[in-house]
């Protein structure tokens, strides 16, 4: 018999969206009971936290809600859903005065007082609120804060959603929980269900996310028969740092080196990105940077260990020293001097800017099931601007948090089918009861990572993308058989083959989002299809079907602007 939990929201993630959206329903209704389920510690784990370069929102002219607005849609592609990206900017300035004034942010100011606004890549205004290259910190801690503190809140610390929850009509009913430390499953049973686990595509082997991501919310949305959109676009950060032998490999320097003034320069010492964006250089935007890194890489005109140099000497040390701590720390760590030297950087995989299909109340299409943070898409499209990212989380968390708190009043608790929580808790059982022979869990996951990395990357073709297809196939049908040792508690293998069928269903639902996109257009590079399409735009969309994802396309409604005649996508010249 598995125990039952009953509240009123349920909040599944405890990162910037999941606890904005705790915090307002909270505080929408001290009644109300609300239930974090975080995955490690409250405050301290997930993606929000490692957030270094900061928050982008328009505070003074000349900036202005419409510029910021074409600019999240330019980086984008014209893909992104247009009214997810104007509540994003409409939003966004008032939610870090809330972050500051009520939850006791404080971010850095200007001689006069005022918030300080820092330059970021493709953006034509500085616009980018921070506390020094440690934002996500200042943030995290403050929100954690609150909710220690807000009688209603509970958390449920080294937890994890494992399985989506539906009553006798189907509408979303809570979700199954693990609790990691006892290895026992809880039901808990909510009115309104919050999806902002994070997505983090820990499927690739050079990543910037937080390691204990695993795309669940994603996986979990999945099986629950929801659509997703433009799962393709995997955003690669053009700046990870390459330490040789390291676990450190693809921690990010922040894009705000290269918006204070950073060069970057190959192995020959030349300075590349004048020959792939001439007008905007290193702040050029994050696909085409990244891949323009690739390209020197690929072709040889790498540095010693494989990746290209980012310099900041010219800044003078004490600048660098004073306005970016955290990563001169972190390469000094490592015996590099960013202050005084060069450092190797590479690309490394960042952000998942597709997700679940939502509405701008962060509603989708299960009925008590609401989406926020980077378990969604659509406010990005095919590449997120850097500053972007913390930005949607608190804002649509926030906006989560409000929705849900008016959508319980008064509605029914919905009752669980418990027959099919006991056998989708059978299920995720079964590889305790299993004899440990067969495949390796960590081998298949060294090759899924190698799969993802090197088929369906930064740059892609549709043969490689098929091969990857059936790789994914096979390693998900051998982890499937797989057998872990020891009991459920604390039993770290079986938590790794949880987050192995997170990545692997995750896998498959990218490859089959690429393979349907023949054309290059943001994140998205397919070596077969250089160009992008010069058709309508549209979205790809992926659900399950009948074993294997169900994928279509339907068209970007340009409810808010047009792209210009020039707008369209560059393409690069890669090498085979």
């Amino acid at each position: 018999m598995i125990e039952t939990l009953e509240t009123d929201v349920l909040v599944l993630g405890a990162g910037g969206a999941g606890l904005c959206a705790a915090l307002h329903a909270a505080d929408a209704s001290p009644r109300l009971a609300v239930t974090v389920v975080v995955k490690g510690l409250l405050g301290r784990a997930g993606c929000t936290r490692m957030v270094q370069g900061g928050y982008n929102a328009v505070l003074t002219p000349p900036d202005s809600l419409e510029a910021h607005l074409g600019d999240t849609l330019a980086g984008g592609g014209w893909i992104n859903d247009q009214e997810l990206a104007w509540t994003l900017v409409r939003e966004a300035p008032g939610r870090v005065l809330e972050l500051e004034a009520r939850y006791g942010c404080f971010f850095d100011r200007r001689p006069d007082g005022r918030i300080h606004q820092k330059p970021f890549a493709g953006q034509t205004h500085d616009r980018t609120v921070h506390k020094g290259d440690l934002t996500g910190i200042e943030i995290m801690n403050r929100l954690a804060e609150q909710v220690l503190v807000r009688g209603n809140v509970r958390a449920l610390e080294e937890c994890r959603a494992v399985e989506l929850a539906r009553d006798a009509d189907g509408r979303a009913a809570g979700a199954l929980v693990l609790d990691v430390r006892t290895g026992r499953f809880l039901a808990v049973r909510a009115r309104a269900t919050l999806l902002a686990t994070g997505g983090g595509p820990t499927m690739y082997k050079v990543i910037a996310c937080s390691a204990d991501k695993a795309a669940d919310g994603i996986a979990l949305a999945y099986r629950a028969g929801l659509p997703l959109r433009d799962m393709e676009m995997i955003q690669f950060h053009p700046t990870g740092l390459v330490v040789p032998g390291s676990l450190m490999t693809g921690a990010l320097l922040e894009e705000g080196l290269r918006g204070a003034g950073g060069r970057l320069l190959n192995g020959r010492g030349e300075r590349f990105m004048a020959h792939y964006d001439p007008a905007r250089l290193e702040r050029s935007t994050r696909d085409l940077v990244a891949r323009a890194s690739f390209t020197e890489i690929t072709q040889g005109r790498g540095t010693p260990n494989g990746g290209v140099w980012i310099d900041v000497s010219h800044l003078g040390a004490e600048l660098v020293e004073r306005s970016f701590r955290g990563m001169v720390k972190r390469c000094r760590d490592f015996g590099r001097d960013l202050a005084r030297a060069p450092v190797e950087v590479a690309p490394t995989t960042h952000f998942m800017m597709g997700g679940v299909v939502v509405d701008p109340a962060c509603r989708t299409a299960l009925e008590g099931l609401f989406a926020a943070g980077e378990d969604s898409g659509g406010v990005h499209g095919a590449n997120r601007l850097g500053g972007n990212g913390v930005a949607e989380s608190t804002v649509f968390g926030g906006i989560a948090g409000d929705v849900m708190a008016e959508f319980v009043a008064g509605r029914a608790a919905p009752r669980p089918e418990a027959a099919a929580l006991e056998a989708a808790a059978g299920a995720l059982a079964a590889p305790l009861g299993r004899p440990r022979g067969g495949a390796d869990l960590y081998a298949l996951w060294r090759e899924l990572r190698e799969v993802m990395w090197d088929r369906a990357g930064l740059v892609r073709d549709g043969a490689g993308l098929a091969a990857a297809a059936r790789e994914v196939e096979r390693l998900e049908a051998l982890g499937a058989a797989v057998g872990v040792e020891g009991g459920p508690a604390f039993n770290v293998a079986w938590q790794d083959w949880l987050n192995f069928r997170s990545q692997t269903t995750a896998a498959r639902l990218i490859i089959t989002s690429a393979l349907t996109r023949r054309e290059s257009r943001g994140a998205h590079y397919r070596q077969d299809f250089r160009a992008p399409d010069p058709g309508p735009l549209y979205s790809v969309r992926v659900r399950a079907g009948d074993g294997a994802p169900a994928v279509w396309t339907e068209p970007v409604a340009l409810t808010r602007a047009r792209p210009p005649a020039t707008a369209a996508p560059v393409a690069m010249e890669t090498g085979d």
